[in-house]
């Protein structure tokens, strides 16, 4: 293009504003996400966290891997020694400003501006001796001279700096681009197309090949296709699983096989440590040769589980495979967890025909054995085992004829004096032991069954899409003392009477729905249990099962009052005019379309705010770190997660898919919503002959009654 140039930095200056900004770039974000934390808060929150998760594995570990861990000074070192380099190169751009400035003749001769034309003269005669190359000065200084002594002194030069910056006059438009010019020379040609191609050519493709090809091989919670596959393979072949079988598939998981795992390894001499450990565990179906079960790193990984759970010693160097095994374990369940809704959705849009769903007591299983793992704890066990210097000798003294003692909530219910006449034998510790009794969770859980966009949203039928909004309670497990245990007793009572009055409304209403159904009334839906489940042992399994309301019952008094109050202001009532009645009861109206107008306002009102509650729910992130778990045996800090879902036990299914809830530290409001198809043949569609046949009487009776009304008219 004509008027324009395209010139390359030859001295380089340009090239380090790119550079500075590169670096910039980089180094500002890297450094606020990735400086390592201050280890004095790290230090402070397990300094807290002592009394109770002191004697917890996972506490030890990192105690000593903060004291030998010397990653966060590297960090810090290679932040420091990046932050040093982007100074360095910041002044360095601070140094080439003034050859970027707008010319100016006068401080070219260190001249005031305005000065007159005699002292410019003079001016230059001083530096011309001073810089003329014949008396040994500077060339390319002379010439600068030169230039502004005649921008100032000639009349066109002094016209082209005033119009275009230039004595010169107009020039063409340069276009620098920063980058040195010794890559664009011809010498040079063949060592940058050799970097440019290793760069785009190999080390890029290479670089994007590994995170693909590893990509593909998880899902998305970093779970191994294959494993998920057997998981399915095998939930799908036994949809009644029990402890011992789930234990057997959870142990084949490709995440334990070296092959396809790097973090797992098989040693030399599991060949000698591993047989040992299986004469002390007795049977665990060693001889059974179905694949994978059958495979050394399935059978290291399923010893090496049930040692964890018999709280057995191992040998040191079977210890960092088994804490391996161990922290693995509870995200393979969940992935088995999820399988299982998988496959219960879709034998549920398949109607059950040739598809076998997975039973509810295989996903509880799967939700108990997480438990298990985490607390390092048998089934068969006392939950007593959890607290710590509790051992199988103690156990004794909580079951006898004076205590019936057999978990947490029993503990934790005693009277201050029994509880220490029982736990006698902790001495000194027993302050601590009733630290971590206060720390286990005690979850309270609130469900409110809703028909969403129905006019009553209470009044549940069959077919109706039900909304189960569940609130979730965490509280901690207190261990009372005397004054604490008659309030808590007298808090007690008055629930127990009110669930009384509850009960017995409630059996007014069976009755009232009774007359209802007779009548030709919708019978409603028999209730589910909604049940919550907590990935740590330590906390109870918390079930409702909901109870219909009994305003039906409140309904019929009001029916039986108002007739008698109609029969015995009958004559009352005969005393006003025709126009008055009219009157009144234009009244009456007027105010019952005023009441329900108010209602739907209302409803109106708590639908917007359920929506509203909903979509801030979306865009919400919540931090999944809630409450330490306290865990004896586990090697790594474990949160407290839970599982919220609704099942039939009759039938044995799923009735919602399970939600694991990450996010519960105080309260959580969730909503649950009902996956499993409805029957064409369900029992409330099926209308007894008795109630067809009142139902035919009632019509007829009203045809008679209209057909005598007629007659009359026509007499």
């Amino acid at each position: 293009m004509p008027g324009q140039q395209f010139q390359y930095d030859d001295s380089g200056n340009t090239f380090f504003y790119f550079l500075t900004s590169f670096v910039g770039l980089i180094l500002i974000p890297a450094t606020y996400y990735l400086w390592p934390r201050d280890q004095n808060a790290e230090q402070l929150r397990l300094k807290s966290l002592r009394r109770v998760h002191g004697r917890c594995l996972w506490y030890r570990l990192r105690l000593l891997k903060s004291q030998k861990s010397i990653v966060p000074r590297l960090k810090k070192a290679a932040f420091l020694f990046g932050w040093l380099i982007f100074l360095l190169l910041a002044y360095k751009v601070s140094k080439l400003d003034r050859e970027y400035q707008e010319y100016n003749p006068y401080e070219v001769l260190n001249l005031d501006p305005g000065s007159s034309l005699s002292e410019i003269k003079k001016q230059y005669r001083v530096l011309s001796l001073k810089f003329h190359p014949d008396r040994g000065g500077d060339e390319a200084t002379f010439m600068r001279i030169a230039k502004a002594y005649a921008a100032l002194t000639n009349e066109q030069s002094r016209k082209n700096w005033e119009m275009y910056g230039n004595p010169d006059g107009p020039s063409a438009t340069s276009f620098g681009i920063a980058l040195p010019a010794w890559i664009v020379d011809q010498k040079n040609s063949m060592l940058v197309l050799l970097v440019y191609g290793l760069a785009f050519m190999v080390i890029l493709p290479v670089v994007v090949g590994m995170w693909w090809y590893r990509s593909i091989r998880y899902s998305g919670d970093q779970i191994l296709i294959n494993t998920t596959q057997l998981f399915m393979h095998f939930m799908y072949k036994t949809p009644n699983m029990n402890m011992k079988r789930l234990g057997m598939v959870l142990t084949a998981a490709f995440e334990f096989d070296p092959r396809s795992n790097k973090e797992a390894t098989i040693r030399p001499a599991d060949n000698i440590k591993v047989p040992l450990l299986i004469c002390k565990l007795g049977n665990i179906n060693v001889k059974k040769k179905e694949p994978p079960f059958c495979y050394p790193y399935s059978l290291k990984a399923r010893v090496l589980v049930l040692s964890h759970l018999a709280r057995m010693d191992v040998s040191e160097e079977l210890k960092e495979d088994q804490r391996f095994v161990v922290r693995k374990s509870p995200a393979l369940l969940q992935e088995m967890i999820n399988v299982g809704c998988q496959l219960t959705m879709m034998a549920n849009s398949r109607g059950g025909q040739r598809f076998h769903a997975p039973r509810l007591v295989t996903i509880e299983n799967c939700m108990k054995l997480t438990q298990m793992i985490v607390q390092g704890l048998q089934e068969s066990k006392s939950p007593l085992l959890q607290l710590p210097y509790f051992e199988e000798e103690h156990l004794r003294y909580c079951i006898s004829k004076k205590y019936k003692v057999r978990s947490l909530q029993d503990l934790a219910r005693l009277k201050d004096s029994d509880r220490r006449s029982m736990l006698h034998f902790m001495g000194e510790k027993y302050d601590e032991v009733m630290a971590v009794l206060g720390s286990f969770p005690h979850i309270t859980m609130d469900t409110k069954l809703q028909v969403l966009d129905d006019e009553d949203s209470s009044n549940i039928t069959a077919g109706s899409i039900v909304t189960v909004t569940v609130t979730l309670t965490r509280k901690r497990m207190v261990v009372t003392s005397v004054a604490e245990q008659e309030q808590r007793h007298q808090e007690d009572s008055k629930v127990q009477e009110e669930k009384a009055d509850q009960e017995e409304d409630h059996a007014g209403a069976g009755k009232n729905q009774a007359g209802q159904r007779k009548r030709g009334g919708k019978r409603k839906l028999p209730p589910r249990g909604v049940a919550a489940r907590s990935s740590s042992r330590s906390t109870p399994k918390c079930s409702c099962t909901w109870q219909e309301a009994p305003s039906a019952a409140k309904e019929e008094e009001e029916e039986e009052v108002s007739d008698k109050g109609s029969e015995s202001d009958e004559g009352e009532t005969s005393k006003y005019s025709p126009r008055e009645r009219d009157e009144d009861s234009d009244k009456q109206s007027d105010t019952e379309v005023d009441e329900m107008a108010g209602d739907d306002e209302e409803e109106w009102k708590a639908l917007q705010q359920s929506i509203q509650r909903r979509e801030r729910a979306l865009l919400e992130t919540k931090s999944k770190v809630t409450h330490t778990a306290y865990s004896l045996y586990y090697p790594e800090e474990k949160q407290e997660w839970w599982w919220l879902y609704i099942a039939d036990r009759r039938d044995q299914t799923l009735v919602s898919m399970p939600y694991h809830v990450c996010t519960l530290k105080d309260t959580e409001e969730l909503e649950v919503h009902e996956a499993k198809a409805m029957l064409d043949n369900h029992p409330q569609w099926d209308i007894p002959d008795t109630e067809e046949e009142d139902e035919e009487q009632e019509d007829s009776d009203g045809i008679e009654e209209s057909e005598d009304g007629d007659d009359e008219d026509d007499d």
